[in-house]
């Protein structure tokens, strides 16, 4: 071996500690990028294969009943490639040892043949035989949901008429990755199926022989999907046809649209803060190591070695560094990123999962780090390697002292330690700073990563509890008038009963337009509340549109402006609506109005789609035995159940992600406090063994020693604090999608959290560093060359 390398084998033996924790701030920041963007590209790469093998459809409708020679004039329309109709219905469900009324969507299967549009992906059986009323395939997160197997049954309420199934098959759709039942704002799997049966049985069970009541398109390449929809919905109309919409309106698909999108801008957010904190504390580090073999790079240059030699011997020790680090980040991130895509594509029940490991992720990852480390190395060797070899072998001269203190604070109030600790930070204020900022950065990306706990929990409160506070929500199958409401508040356990309305409609601002539903709601609702942006419940102007402020800011309108609405259902006409206030919803985006308000507008009497419910726990059982008795009904939403699932599903995957990064961030943080810490006891070693030659103590210098890691410490916690307010405002911001968004909360336990993880990683350091104090070779680390 050359006799350098000799060197740099052995440089690497005695640095090991601080290159492992060199090697940990690089691995954290690669694998938080490969993870994150990784899992976020596996996962939508996923989704285009299973939407292209399993011909997801690209325009929807529905229709009250249309007479199938009706699907060849469909099918002339220009820009359609294929269509497909059938029958769908929503049937109330008994299921065996399930209390609670389940819901299930019912959908017709092509006789002796599988469907043309949004094919099954069958799990396990087959498919129903024609014309057997009884046979169904279930979608399998129902099936396991309780157990169900080809054999098991259960019943339906079918056209008024209760009806015993057997399951045939249990399959997967892509039409329904994301399925959501009526009146609920989260999948339940347990309380909402959706059921395959026969097109001939379906027909015969509600008398719709040679007719359907839904239609899927696809479309051609470069068809237009608006010019599509509006011709369709001409030829629909006359048979009771709403609006057709297309993909991006299609619940399953903009559902799983928002949480890839979720996941993708977590991924354009903190991977790349991580990966630049951890260059910016890598070159701040390795220029400070390096800058430390002052008298060793004085001896080379004194044998003969040149600039250029000098300095490739230290650029190979931190690529060397840097190459371990990546590859750890590289293994690690690989892996975490695995068990984030198989994580969410068990949530949204994806048949497989196509993992991409993406060769420009390692290569930004690699670029970045080597990079970060390589330019340390230089800054630390720019001033040394240019000094003569007699002036490098000599220790840096002391810088020049100055008077910081007041003599009767010096000899009064603070001790001599303190003072010493003191003059040491400002005789060297630039490294103090970087110090300083580099404990500022650990806490901040700790903060942006804990942050995503408490504002779920936030979500939840104004959600549930503020807004929300209905027990029940009970849908109907058809418009009711509103006298309903009496036969609903005689049901068992009924405490109190509101009518809600729902109708679709385009809401338009200029060229910007969005399809929401207008909910029709008494103004002095108590169950149902609207909250403002300030979450302080508000009553409903009587006249006027209150809409989120999310669709506010895609729309671009303010209180008092006018917005056009296209009316989607009833008496089809566009009206000019003023915006009459601002309301906060976390999910969705969505129309509020008067009820007294919306029937005016709509041309019609006063009708609800459901009503909301507080009920009498002690009455559950029989108010759902009344519920599956009532044949108008659609479904049933609790409250208590919507919140099991979203703490059970969509919280835990934001809490999972938020806690993976928190141990990423943790490891950062370590690593540079550590170093930091090595690196002061490396920059002090003759100060503090001089002290001890003087007659000081071991307990004594350590203390010197520690107090000046505890004030930068502690110095560094408010910026750090201010900092990572910052990136969870730049997360809070990059999260918030048209399905939901989130207020930005930063308790203070966050804050505090976060500092004593910093805290606790400053005293683990002290006391590795510590034991090396007290090993000290007083002897040999006063020596001077000459």
């Amino acid at each position: 071996m050359r006799v350098l390398d000799i060197k740099l084998y052995r440089d690497l033996l005695r640095l090991w500690a601080q290159a492992f924790a060199i090697a940990l701030v690089i691995g954290g920041g690669v694998a938080t990028l490969i993870m994150a963007v990784g899992a976020a590209r596996s996962l939508d790469e996923t989704r285009i294969a299973y939407y292209e093998r399993n011909r997801f459809a690209d325009v929807f409708a529905i229709v009250r009943r249309a007479p199938k020679t009706l699907a060849d004039r469909i099918a002339e329309i220009p820009g359609v490639a294929a269509v497909e109709t059938r029958i769908a219905k929503l049937a109330l469900l008994d299921v065996p040892n399930l209390r609670e009324p389940a819901t299930g969507q019912f959908i017709s299967t092509p006789d002796g043949g599988e469907p043309t549009l949004n094919r099954l992906y069958l799990r396990s059986g087959r498919m129903p035989e024609a014309g057997r009323v009884d046979e169904v395939v279930v979608n399998d997160s129902f099936a396991k949901a309780h157990g169900f197997a080809p054999g098991s049954r259960f019943s339906a309420i079918l056209n008024g008429r209760k009806r015993g199934l057997v399951i045939v098959g249990t399959a997967l759709s892509p039409e329904f990755i994301y399925a959501i039942g009526p009146g609920d704002i989260m999948p339940d799997d347990r309380r909402f199926a959706i059921v395959w049966m026969s097109e001939k049985a379906l027909a015969n069970v509600y008398d719709l022989e040679d007719a359907f009541s839904s239609v899927n398109l696809k479309l051609m390449r470069n068809a237009s999907e608006r010019e599509v929809t509006q011709r369709l919905d001409a030829l629909l109309d006359p048979y009771g046809g709403r609006a057709s919409y297309g993909r991006k309106d299609q619940t399953s698909h903009a559902f799983l649209d928002h949480e890839l999108d979720m996941l993708g801008n977590m991924s354009r957010t903190l991977p790349p803060i991580f990966l630049l904190v951890a260059a910016f504390l890598v070159n701040l580090t390795l220029s400070r190591l390096v800058a430390l073999e002052r008298e060793q790079i004085g001896l080379l240059k004194a044998v003969g070695y040149g600039k250029l030699a000098i300095a490739a011997h230290y650029i190979k020790l931190v690529l060397i560094i840097a190459v371990i680090g990546i590859a750890a980040g590289s293994a690690a991130g690989t892996w975490l990123g695995i068990s984030i895509a198989n994580l969410f594509g068990e949530y949204f029940h994806f048949p497989y999962l196509i993992f991409i490991k993406s060769t420009d992720l390692y290569l930004v990852g690699a670029a970045l780090s080597i990079a970060a480390a390589v330019a340390g190395a230089v800054r630390g060797l720019r001033e040394v390697v240019t000094l003569p070899a007699a002036v490098a072998m000599q220790p840096p001269a002391p810088p020049r002292f100055r008077r910081i203190l007041p003599s009767f604070a010096v000899v009064g109030v603070l001790s001599q330690r303190t003072v010493m600790m003191l003059r040491n930070i400002a005789r060297h204020p630039l490294r103090a700073t970087f110090t300083t900022l580099g404990m500022a950065l650990a806490t901040a990306i700790l903060i942006a990563s804990l942050f995503t706990g408490g504002t779920m929990e936030q979500l939840i409160d104004v959600t549930y509890f503020m807004a929300d506070r209905q027990d029940a929500t009970v849908s109907f199958t058809e418009k009711r008038a509103r006298d309903v409401l009496y036969q609903m508040a005689r049901l068992p356990g009924v405490l109190a009963v509101e009518p809600y309305r729902e109708v679709p409609v385009r809401i338009r601002n200029g060229s910007v337009e969005r399809r929401v539903i207008i909910s029709g709601r008494p103004r002095d609702a108590d169950l149902s509340r609207i909250i403002d942006v300030d979450l302080r419940p508000v009553v409903l102007p009587e006249s006027g549109l209150a809409i989120s402020s999310m669709l506010a800011q895609i729309l671009g309108v303010h209180v008092g402006d006018f917005v056009e609405v296209d009316l989607l259902e009833g008496q089809r006409r566009t009206v000019s609506v003023p915006v009459a206030a601002l309301v906060e919803d976390y999910f969705g985006i969505k129309g509020m109005m008067d009820a007294e308000a919306l029937s005016r507008l709509m041309r019609e009497a006063p009708v609800l789609n459901s009503v909301h419910l507080a009920v009498d726990a002690a009455s559950l059982d029989p108010l759902y035995d009344a519920i599956k008795g009532m044949p108008t009904v659609s479904g049933m939403a609790l409250q208590r159940a919507s919140l099991a699932n979203f703490r059970r599903s969509l919280a835990l995957l934001v809490t999972t992600m938020g806690s993976i990064y928190t141990g990423l961030a943790a490891i950062i943080a370590f690593g540079v406090i550590y170093n930091s810490a090595r690196i002061a006891l490396s920059e002090r070693a003759r100060d503090l063994a001089s002290l001890r030659v003087l007659g000081f103590t071991r307990g004594e210098v350590l203390r010197i020693l520690f107090l000046e890691l505890a004030v930068l410490t502690l110095v560094a916690q408010p910026p750090g604090w201010a900092m990572g307010y910052g990136l969870a405002w730049i997360m809070k911001t990059n999260l918030a999608g048209e399905l939901m968004r989130v207020r930005l909360v930063v308790e203070p336990s966050i804050y505090a959290t976060a500092s004593v993880m910093v805290i606790v990683a400053a005293a683990l350091s002290a006391l590795v560093v510590g034991r090396r104090v007290n090993r000290l070779d007083l002897v040999a680390v006063l020596k001077t060359r000459d």
